[in-house]
């Protein structure tokens, strides 16, 4: 039986003006797994995310998500994006958002159970304009499970979170992925990188390695994952 994927980006490009925001990128990530997008700010990852979901149409290339070619605004009720700027209504309180999200995807339940993942039950009617910046953050990441999706796309999700808590947040995305959920985390921060099952190392739009964190090491001959990084992203400069 021929492996299943739950995304397939095909040979994706997407210029901005004379920017090659992605130059022809091809990668798949498989049902269940936890696959990582590294590279520094303005690598791609954002743009390649957001083609992923649909917001972004590729100038040339296709995506595929859970069989179906994007956009598809179907599709999107088994997907979760949390943006890296919190896409909230800073109006309204925490659970009248997580409430406005679940009406959005078709769901009736789910509020309590992502407001106790994020440790958020107890301020759910706390107004969104008052909250820190971690906590916005903490909100913004319920309101896209609260549906339950089957791909998750998360765009640097543990900025402003402090450590205990992004400890935990990882130790529910492993069980979500154990239980089938397949997960798309872009980082910039090398020890996220290392939970991740697989990795995409991008830089100037292009993918400059693909495998496990050891296979990526060991294609760049290092022991560390940033001197990884670092080693390959100096030979994908742009011409």
């Amino acid at each position: 039986m021929a492996e299943a994927f739950a995304v397939a980006v095909e040979g994706v490009r997407k210029k901005f003006g004379g920017l090659h925001a992605l130059d022809g990128v091809t990668l798949r990530v498989r049902t269940g797994e936890i696959y990582g997008l590294l590279g520094p700010n303005g690598a791609g990852k954002t743009t390649l995310i957001r083609a992923i979901v649909g917001l972004v149409a590729p100038d040339a290339g296709e995506v595929t998500v859970l069989g179906r070619r994007m956009p598809d605004v179907d599709n999107l009720r088994n997907v979760g994006y949390m943006t890296q700027a919190a896409a909230l209504y800073p109006g309204l309180s925490v659970e009248e958002n997580l409430k406005f999200f679940a009406a959005v995807y078709g769901v009736d339940e789910g509020v309590d159970e992502a407001l106790r993942l994020v440790e958020l039950y107890d301020r759910r009617g706390s107004v969104v304009a008052t909250l820190s910046g971690g906590m916005r953050q903490r909100c913004s990441l319920a309101c896209a499970l609260v549906h339950k999706p089957k791909l998750l796309l998360l765009d640097e999700p543990t900025v402003g979170v402090d450590p205990q808590l992004r400890v935990q947040f990882w130790e529910e995305f492993r069980k979500m992925a154990a239980a089938g959920t397949t997960i798309i985390v872009s980082s910039h921060v090398m020890d996220e990188a290392e939970r991740c099952q697989r990795l995409g190392l991008i830089q100037y739009g292009k993918l400059l390695a693909e495998g496990t964190p050891n296979e990526v090491r060991a294609s760049a001959g290092t022991n560390n994952l940033e001197e990884a990084f670092l080693r390959l992203a100096g030979s994908g400069v742009p011409s």
